[in-house]
């Protein structure tokens, strides 16, 4: 049988509820320039240490051991999603957490703005983090300039800081494409070109984007320090089942940065829109608590301060969100997890293949008598290592929502 047909055969509805909190690229690494520390470590966090003594704790594979995931694999496991069945390219995620409307034959593009030399050589991926304000200006510049290529209309919307999203609507087209983006300084944008080689559709989509380049790149060239943009994730909208019918809950989601409201929104949750910290986020679950019976509240600057390998700032960021917690907790769900999408360590500067810790908080997760959540301490506990696939599951078993299998 089927693992999922099995599991949704077992589950039993009931008023359970659940938080998953993640605190993006939570995960890190003890080196000798961090005092064999790491952010989570390092940070004073006594809510957390208090919700570790009531737990247990482990470590997640986020994708398949040594695979490093973006956000979009990394969160979809969480929700439960293998990220090896369900492949979403982050255009796509990026344009639904903005709002826009996908529909059949539209290719998105996620973007940011970066700076190039007079070589066109990528000096900065993220054009020294512009402001959002920035970005809206460059946007509208780029949308009043550019509204079709081709037969294929182009629609363009800023996101936060650096990002935005470029929307390919036109007959003809999809994805994936492989990404116009070095992934790191020192390399010319590549030339994006279709994953699978065969398909016309997906060629005339990548012919699409070359000739956006041309005509975008004169219109940014005495701009700085934004005069290029990189564009990676580039496909179309899957199918792909929602949450509700999976789980069998009513899902919500707090997130405040586009992408991770859109893999929320991929698999049919609620955005509540509003909140901007994690305070306000955390209020807003309490005033949602009796609407939903699943929340997926996301906190990023972990993640931020991780890939600008600012140890400090990470260790405050864990904190601030430790400071706030009280506030969630005065709705202290029936199930608390709390992890990270993947491990951000500071000495990589980016996203990693290390498994990030977990700590699940029920009446029935047992107590593993740790004094702390931290990466040493998720090694040594009862959830031992297993793929975060399987977290929602053991979620729902915490809140009683299985059946006995078997006689």
């Amino acid at each position: 049988m089927n693992l999922d047909a099995l599991y949704s055969e077992l589950t039993l509805k009931n008023s359970a509820k659940m938080v998953l909190l993640v605190l993006d690229g939570l995960g890190d690494i003890a080196t000798k320039e961090q005092n064999y520390l790491t952010p989570l470590e390092a940070a004073v966090t006594p809510n957390l240490d208090a919700l570790a003594q009531q737990g247990a704790q482990g470590r997640m594979i986020p994708v398949a051991p040594g695979i490093t995931p973006g956000s979009g694999p990394g969160h979809l496991g969480l929700f439960g999603y293998d990220p090896l069945e369900f492949q979403v390219g982050r255009g796509v995620i990026e344009a639904l957490g903005l709002g826009l409307e996908l529909r059949g034959g539209d290719v998105a593009a996620r973007a940011n703005f970066c700076t190039l030399d007079a070589k066109g050589i990528v000096t900065d991926r993220r054009a020294g983090r512009i402001e959002t304000e920035v970005c809206e200006e460059l946007c509208a510049l780029l949308a009043a300039k550019i509204k079709k290529i081709g037969d294929a209309e182009v629609i363009i919307k800023a996101g936060k800081g650096h990002r935005f999203v470029v929307l390919f609507r036109g007959k003809g087209l999809e994805g994936p494409l492989t990404d116009a983006d070095p992934h790191r300084e020192g390399l010319a944008i590549p030339q994006v070109e279709p994953v699978d080689k065969k398909s016309a559709k997906a060629k005339k989509a990548a012919e699409l984007i070359q000739k956006f380049y041309a005509a975008a790149l004169p219109l940014l060239a005495k701009k700085k320090p934004a005069n290029g943009f990189l564009m990676r994730g580039i496909a179309h909208q899957p199918e792909i089942p929602t949450f509700q019918e999976r789980y069998q809950m009513r899902p919500g989601c707090l997130a405040v940065y586009p992408m991770y409201k859109g893999l929320a929104q991929l698999v049919g949750m609620t955005k509540m829109e509003g909140p901007q910290t994690i305070a306000e986020q955390f209020e807003r679950y309490v005033a949602e608590y009796d609407n939903y019976d699943y929340f997926f509240i996301h906190y990023k600057y972990t993640d931020m301060y991780g890939e600008d390998g600012n140890f400090a700032a990470k260790k405050k960021a864990i904190e601030d969100l430790d400071a706030a917690l009280p506030i969630l907790l005065s709705k202290r769900p029936d199930v608390l997890a709390v992890t990270g999408d993947h491990s951000t360590p500071c000495a990589a500067k980016g996203h990693s293949w290390h498994p990030q810790p977990v700590l699940l908080v029920s009446e029935l997760s047992g107590w593993d008598k740790l004094q702390r959540f931290t990466e040493t301490g998720a090694n040594s506990g009862s959830l031992g290592v297993f793929d975060a696939k399987f977290l929602i599951r053991l979620m729902q078993a915490n809140a009683r929502m299985f059946d006995k299998f078997g006689a």
